[in-house]
């Protein structure tokens, strides 16, 4: 059977060429990039170039990337690392759960957390921002590219509120590395944390970018790595991968790659407007990463209908991967307004590099079958075309 992936928020597929730069650190250059030997000089040398490319996609200083194991160990260290007791920290209700989480253990240990509504597509007004901040207030961590819908915040505009304040401010630019340009002197962030798998490297590996002169606490104590704020031998594959991956994305600015998957994406999104009815797009009038595009199909269920398009060789989600089989609807779908059934029946399908127009064919040839077998089988349906024939055309 064909199967076509357009999962890629989730976890997107390593590159040949990522694979490629990884392969000698697994075999011939295994080295300790702590260790003073030539294999140590090896590790340690690849290390720095991998701390470069990096650097260069966020247009900062290479002493400032701190390497960590993902997204979710970068936005844990971000928090815990420069929050304590007593702090006050802005969130908003449409974080990814590795920031809303450690916000709830923060709030466990003494600190108050302001988590900000948004509005019908998903934003955050900085508005709500700066009236939110108090005496207190230690740290602002606003997501940069919502996981579910794609989502765009104006992290600049809270960057300069923060600034103004004398705030740190972290921006999850998990989602967003990659797919759109990110410069952090324009953000205006202090800590930005992004993840290799989510652009095509490995996963188990991350990054944090730490501005040059914030203080931060380190999760784990050992060694003096990563200049004392990541302990732990350095994950030599995985940062050589991820340090290829952020060069390839970086040049998929200039070379088309980003023009050509947002074609996609909107073809596959006015296709599905055409061809089903009662649908809507999620967060569509707001500005968002090229990939994604989150979709209601009213009178199913999202779960079922991951399900019958993944037997038909389809790979799409519902939202979250963290959050699959949660019974619960998307805390994002539903903060901006969604009721819980239409959360419900949101389907997420996000593009990486890999794909092509025949998968676009593909998966437009399937979601018009599928919705239309799940919507006969469903009461909610039936019950609607009968109550309001007309409103169905």
């Amino acid at each position: 059977m064909r199967r076509v992936y357009l999962d890629n928020n989730a976890t997107s597929p390593l590159l040949p060429e990522v694979f490629e730069a990884m392969r000698p650190y697994f075999f011939e250059q295994f080295g300790n990039a702590s260790s003073i030997h030539q294999q140590g000089q090896q590790a340690r040398a690849a290390v720095e170039r991998a701390r470069e490319q990096v650097a260069e996609l966020l247009n900062c200083r290479p002493a400032e990337i701190v390497f960590t194991s993902g997204g979710t160990e970068g936005d844990n260290l971000a928090l815990f690392g420069m929050c304590k007791p007593g702090d006050h920290v802005i969130t908003s209700a449409v974080e990814h759960h590795a920031v809303l989480n450690a916000c709830k253990r923060l709030e466990q240990i003494g600190c108050e957390v302001t988590y900000l509504p948004v509005d019908g597509q998903a934003l955050v007004d900085p508005g709500d921002v700066k009236r939110a901040l108090r005496p207190e207030t230690k740290l602002i961590s606003i997501i940069l590219a919502n996981n579910e819908t794609g989502v765009l915040q104006p992290v600049a505009d809270i960057g300069k509120i923060a600034a103004e304040a004398d705030v740190y401010f972290h921006t999850d630019a998990v989602q967003a590395a990659g797919k759109v340009p990110l410069d952090v002197k324009e953000i205006g962030c202090d800590l930005l944390t992004l993840t290799g798998h989510k652009m095509h490297g490995p996963q188990g590996a991350g990054a944090l970018y730490v501005r040059k002169g914030t203080l931060l606490q380190p999760l784990f104590y050992g060694g003096r790595h990563e200049r004392s704020r990541r302990a732990g031998t350095e994950n030599l594959p995985g940062i050589v991968g991820l340090g290829k991956a952020a060069e390839i994305g970086r040049a998929g600015f200039t070379d088309g790659g980003i023009e050509r998957m947002a074609a996609l994406r909107d073809e596959l999104q006015r296709n599905i407007l055409e061809q089903v009815e009662q649908v809507g797009v999620n967060s569509g009038e707001a500005p968002r990463v090229p990939n994604t595009t989150n979709i209601h199909f009213d009178c199913i269920e999202g779960e079922a209908m991951v399900i019958a398009l993944d037997l038909k060789g389809l790979s799409v989600s519902t939202g979250a991967a963290c959050s699959s089989g949660a019974i619960e609807p998307s805390h994002v779908l539903t903060a901006m307004g969604l009721s819980p059934d239409r959360a419900r029946a949101s389907i997420r399908f996000s593009l990486g590099k890999q794909n092509t127009a025949d998968d676009i064919d593909f998966a437009l040839a399937l979601v018009p079958e599928v919705v239309a077998r799940l919507r006969e089988l469903s009461p909610v349906y039936k019950k609607a075309v009968s109550s309001q024939p007309s409103a169905l055309g």
